[in-house]
């Protein structure tokens, strides 16, 4: 879609983007010419205290979300979205207006990026914000852009003029790689939509995409919704493990981790319990991307969905798959003996494994195997202490520095969001990440990042920084004791903040292709490399101390919206992410020129180049990483042994 899609190199032109690449001596002028504070306190500290309420500030400046004056109330989403439909149609004009040349591509981006700045900001909103005026705001705004992108997506005019370039082989030639393929992505959106289409059919594509945007926003708000059930119905004694209202319990997760067997039982039946509505919405978005997807020339949706990709095609991950599930399966079955055995010690009047006991036991298994008990050593993995150690790691790895900074009024939708800079040793300030790490009511649980704006070079030479938040679900610190992590929590936090620093390290001249912008399966590499480091004793061992003494699943599985006909890449990224670190990192989880090297050859390029030439450069041209992932003929040994290699379950 021309709105780049949600879930970037360095070029000759760099140089402008950061003309103050000075000596650190300047290094505070520039911060404090930027905004940022210099008070600050240490990373780690600004995790670890209970925040006391916001400064009383009745006479400063109200900003708004983000920083956007508009967003002071919710009323300014309409603001906003008026704003962008308005420059979006000036762009369209100048586009249509200009001949075919480099320009035509950086004004589809700055067009792209006018209606991403108030659709990405909104669909964060829509699901996170405490406030209901807000949240309803910004889904009447997600709406609004999403008809103009579709309709866009199917402007022949608009079209036109990137197929002028394109077939022009001067031209072509006359554009840098990063512009080609970003123009050549642009076109394919258009074909995706239908373009090539009559008009009724273009205008039925719109109407199926339109309805496909609100059944997808409507499906992922259900996945998020409790279920409650008469308290009678369920034994007293595991009450307190659940909200209470009235004359019910309201259940809004699988309490996957709890020790009794009831508990989880009950969590999962109950939540996972069928919704007619729910299901009946699934049912017909199914339906309708399938039209689409026939309507515009497709055997099916996952043949569409998956065009760009480094699969390709649904044949290839079916391929993918069932080698890996044939290779795996022994191993599996072992992991699995292991957990049943496990609950046959621990309970042997109820020793049947059930679905909602491999997270927990295989837990018990990992505390066993290591002479660890969970309780002791959450105390050494506070969120400050793990923040910090993703200080230290980043330091030493990409000579970048987290600083807290105070929000400006209204400038965060809760008062325990934190907002770090992001800053490099000699870059200066590379964006901001809005920390949305605690419990509240209404909100998602689920751990996710967001873009809210993307990085890109601006007609002026300076460049727009990105931004953008990191929601997990942690309990809340209390006076005396700070939010402890269990390992997986840890391992989520790295995993987000993996994506998050994707999102900061782009550099690239176009939005449309920065940081997370970029194919599905080759988005989680990154995030998946940072549990490698998670994992590593080594990067461990630089910051844990202790902090006193130093079934209806699927109407529950939101990714079937953004991870439609594309949740294999999971696993895909987890092998890309296994040769990385094997050949990079697992040596010498610090060493700098490694970093540097992932940094020029991967993140920086978010979409903007094939994914699989970055993962090539990230080893030098050669080595485990010089191999082809998926071959042509439908090969994926190599990819296949480095999932295996990977692989566990307890």
């Amino acid at each position: 879609m021309l709105c780049a899609r949600r879930v970037g190199g360095l070029g000759t032109r760099a140089a402008a983007a950061w003309p103050e690449r000075a000596g650190l001596g300047r290094l505070g002028a520039r911060i404090r010419a930027r905004g940022v504070s210099t008070s600050w306190s240490p990373v780690g500290a600004a995790f670890n205290v209970k925040p006391q309420g916001r400064r009383l500030d009745l006479f400063g400046e109200r900003r708004g979300l983000f920083g956007v004056p508009e967003l002071s109330a919710p009323e300014g989403f309409q603001i906003a979205q008026e704003n962008a439909l308005r420059k979006a149609d000036s762009l369209v004009a100048r586009v249509c207006s200009l001949p075919p040349g480099p320009r035509t591509v950086l004004l589809f981006d700055e067009l792209s990026d006018s209606l991403c700045r108030v659709a990405d900001l909104a669909d964060f909103v829509k699901i996170a914000h405490p406030e209901p005026a807000f949240r309803e705001a910004a889904e009447e705004a997600c709406r609004s852009i999403g008809t103009a992108v579709e309709k866009l997506n199917t402007n022949v005019e608009l079209y036109q003029s990137l197929q002028k370039l394109l077939a022009d082989p001067k031209l072509v030639d006359s554009l840098d790689p990063e512009t080609r393929r970003v123009a050549e992505l642009f076109m394919f959106d258009f074909e995706i939509s239908g373009i090539h289409l009559d008009k009724e059919k273009r205008r039925r594509a719109v109407d199926l995409n339109v309805r496909i945007l609100d059944l997808s926003s409507t499906f992922i708000m259900g996945t998020h919704f409790p279920n409650k059930i008469e308290k009678h119905l369920l034994p007293e004694h595991i009450h307190q493990n659940f909200v209470v209202t009235g004359n019910h319990v309201v259940v809004d997760g699988l309490h996957a981790e709890a020790p009794d067997d009831l508990v989880r039982e009950a969590a999962y039946k109950i939540f996972l319990y069928p919704n007619a509505g729910q299901l009946h919405c699934l049912e017909e978005l199914l339906s309708n991307r399938d039209l689409l997807a026939k309507l515009v020339g497709y055997s099916s949706y996952a043949h569409r969905a998956l065009q760009g990709t480094i699969a390709k095609n649904p044949e290839t991950v079916m391929q993918f798959l069932e080698k890996l599930s044939d290779k795996l399966s022994e191993r599996t079955l072992k992991d699995f003996e292991m957990i049943q055995g496990m609950k046959m010690k621990l309970n042997p009047q109820n020793s049947e494994l059930m679905p909602w006991d491999p997270p927990y036991y295989s837990g018990v298994i990992r505390a066993e195997r290591y002479n660890i008990e969970p309780s002791l050593y959450c105390p050494f993995f506070s969120l400050g202490a793990c923040m910090e150690g993703l200080n230290i790691l980043f330091t030493r790895l990409l000579g970048i520095t987290l600083f807290a900074e105070q929000p400006a009024r209204g400038e965060v939708w809760c008062e325990d969001v934190r907002k770090l800079a992001v800053v490099h040793e000699s870059e200066g300030l590379l964006g901001y990440i809005y920390c949305d790490f605690f419990q509240r009511a209404d909100k998602p649980h689920q751990d996710c990042h967001f873009t809210i704006r993307g990085g890109r070079l601006k007609e002026d030479g300076d460049y727009q920084l990105p931004v953008v938040v990191l929601m997990l679900n942690l309990p809340h610190p209390s006076r005396n004791l700070p939010t402890l992590l269990t390992p997986g929590m840890m391992e989520n936090l790295f995993h987000e903040m993996g994506h998050a620093m994707h999102s900061m390290l782009g550099r690239t001249r176009y939005q449309h292709v920065t940081g997370t912008r970029c194919p599905t399966d080759f988005a989680e590499v990154p995030s998946i490399l940072m549990e490698y480091f998670a994992n590593d004793y080594r990067v461990v061992n630089q910051f844990a101390r202790h902090y006193q003494t130093g079934q209806a699943w699927q109407l529950r599985f939101s990714h079937l919206v953004g991870y439609g006909a594309k949740y294999y890449s999971y696993l895909m990224s987890r092998a890309v992410a296994s040769m990385v670190w094997k050949e990079c990192f697992q040596r010498d989880p610090f060493n700098r020129a490694a970093g540097e090297r992932y940094r020029r050859e991967m993140l920086a390029h978010g979409g903007g180049k094939e994914p699989m030439l970055m993962v090539q450069g990230t080893s030098g041209g050669g080595g485990y990483l010089a191999q082809p992932v998926v071959r042509g003929n439908g090969h994926h040994e190599g990819i296949i042994d480095a999932v295996k290699d990977s692989w566990h379950l307890v």
